[in-house]
């Protein structure tokens, strides 16, 4: 049997961010998992935390060409209901920032971190399924659909939504089920974006467009599942003519490229992110609605956190209660975004007048009152530069006062 410092299950971009992080550092690893059968149509926004981790891997020059900076997020209340919020105008220049991130399309991205998987001398890849996990006192063995059978310090389960690591570790989930399917597609558009992602709340849930180079954009439209399914029939011309109307013509005459997917919504999130030699990253451990660009984001952040918890090989095994403690640093973080963009979700979703007012409230002090909507941004970029900001300002002050 072939020893690892550690195993990853699941050859996504969580999964295979994972790996090259590890294998950068100098440990042996191994990810585990085939590749996808029908390439990936989404793309994913990168904040800018992100985007400094990928230039950390080394990763980022390959990247950057493929991806359109996002510099502003306009977000406009399309629901036609009595309680209607103002516009809200995002600016990236507000935080002193040129871009809060970047968009880019999901299946490139994987091809590039192929190519660096390849590159790494301590990184094997192995596109089989692994069918056998035993979690031993002091190793880990996968037993692959090939016949192989390999053993770990650690494992890392990258498995999706139905990760096989978190079952055969014994961790339950919550989940939860929204009455909406989101559509995703590409589209070219007859006026230029200007690097500006426009979202639109409707009662079904957001339609939101996402630059991508060029006088192109990504789309995310989020509606009841029938109404989603009989999107994916409409003729190619009409879906352009019916995303344009709801655009409200914004930028021109709208063009669909390719075919649309669509997915259900859900919600999952572990009990445990970590267990013993077990760590969850990525859908494996959370999943929720695309809102806020908030999924790969949250992602990288479980892969930095792995990557810091198990550092630099010394020799020795890696420790048995590696898992434990990754559970323990990735909590709050996981907890807190899983619980807003669900409130935000439920917000579009509820006929309640009161929520409905207290949405419109809020989008209304957001779009007023500059500083709330600083930290605001702030906090989405950076998770817990919010609360650092307020107790940094609280300090000063105190000090001032007892001066």
């Amino acid at each position: 049997m072939e020893h690892y410092d550690i195993v990853i299950i699941g050859a996504g971009l969580a999964g295979s961010l994972a790996a090259i992080a590890l294998a950068r550092e100098g440990h042996r690893v191994a990810l585990i998992g085939p590749r996808p059968a029908i390439a990936d149509g989404r793309t994913t926004a990168l904040m800018d935390q992100s985007i400094e981790y990928l230039k950390t891997l080394g990763i980022w020059d390959d990247v950057a060409p493929l991806t359109a900076p996002l510099v502003a997020i306009h977000i406009i209340d399309a629901t036609k209901r009595l309680l209607r919020a103002p516009p809200v105008n995002f600016r990236a220049a507000e935080v002193g920032l040129e871009a809060f991130g970047h968009n880019i399309p999901n299946a490139p991205f994987l091809e590039i971190l192929e190519k660096h998987e390849a590159s790494l001398p301590t990184l094997e890849r192995v596109p089989v399924a692994a069918t056998v996990f035993d979690f031993g006192e002091v190793e880990v063995r996968v037993g692959l659909e090939d016949g192989r059978m390999l053993t770990a310090d650690l494992i890392v389960g990258a498995d999706g939504r139905r990760s096989a690591v978190r079952e055969a570790a014994d961790i339950e989930t919550f989940t939860w089920s929204y009455p909406q399917a989101a559509v995703v597609l590409n589209f070219a558009h007859e006026l230029p974006h200007q690097e500006v992602s426009t979202e639109f709340h409707t009662v079904s849930g957001p339609f939101t467009q996402v630059p991508l180079p060029g006088d192109r954009s990504s789309l995310v439209w989020v509606q009841k599942p029938r109404d989603a399914e009989e999107t994916l029939q409409l003729p190619l011309d009409v879906l352009s003519r019916t995303i344009e109307d709801r655009m409200q013509s914004i930028l021109g005459k709208v063009t669909v490229e390719g075919k649309p997917q669509s997915f259900p919504l859900t919600g999952m999130t572990a009990r445990r992110f970590g267990k013993g030699r077990v760590m969850l990253v990525g859908e494996a451990a959370h999943a929720f609605p695309p809102i806020g660009a908030q999924g790969l984001n949250l992602s990288l952040r479980d892969v930095m956190t792995v990557a810091e918890l198990v550092g630099s090989p010394t020799g020795r095994r890696l420790p048995a209660d590696t898992g434990d403690r990754f559970d323990s640093r990735r909590r709050i973080d996981i907890v807190s975004r899983t619980a807003s963009v669900d409130l935000l979700n439920r917000s579009l979703l509820s006929s309640f007048l009161p929520v409905q007012a207290m949405r419109a409230v809020g989008l209304q002090l957001l779009s007023s009152a500059g500083p709330l909507r600083g930290l605001l941004m702030r906090e989405g970029i950076h998770p817990g530069s919010a609360l650092q900001s307020i107790k940094e300002s609280l300090r000063e002050t105190f000090t001032r006062k007892t001066a």
